[in-house]
């Protein structure tokens, strides 16, 4: 089974879709993203069912 998202894509949180994430990293079916524009924010993690590709507005 292979991940939809990768490396660098930009998603977001299915709950709250005003927030832009970037994909940091995929282990063991967990994805491990950062907030753009926040560096000091800590990861947050979601499996792949929680996130959607990020639209501009």
């Amino acid at each position: 089974m292979e991940n939809i998202f990768k490396e660098g894509d930009y998603v977001c949180d299915k709950t709250n879709p005003n927030i832009k994430l970037i994909v940091r990293r995929y282990v063991d079916r967990i994805y491990y993203c950062k907030v753009v524009n926040n560096p000091l924010h800590k990861d947050l993690v979601f499996f792949e069912r929680e996130i959607q590709y990020y639209k501009e507005k």
